[in-house]
């Protein structure tokens, strides 16, 4: 990943970690459930930015060399890795 990426999804996750730090002081104060549900959803939407931000770097790097690569056991490897990631059985 490159450098400038890393610092912008660090940040990204930073600010998330923020988020939740926010949100558990609302549930704290008590406050009104709708305000801590668009709180939790705008995490969940940074988390799933920063999602995207990682798999299109893996794509992209550990991927595509694994793809260009001679060892077709590496290949399968990295092809079976992305698939459980997105396997509806695998996810809890």
């Amino acid at each position: 990943m490159e450098k400038s990426e890393k610092v912008a999804l660090i940040n990204r996750l930073k600010s998330v970690a923020g988020h939740v730090t926010g949100i558990a002081t609302m549930v704290e104060q008590d406050r009104y459930c709708v305000d801590l549900i668009k709180q939790i959803q705008a995490a969940q939407a940074a988390l799933a930015k920063a999602n995207q931000i990682i798999l299109d770097n893996h794509l992209h790097t550990c991927l595509t060399a694994a793809i260009r690569g001679d060892d077709p056991d590496e290949r399968e490897r990295v092809l079976s890795e992305i698939s459980d990631v997105f396997s509806v059985t695998h996810r809890s």
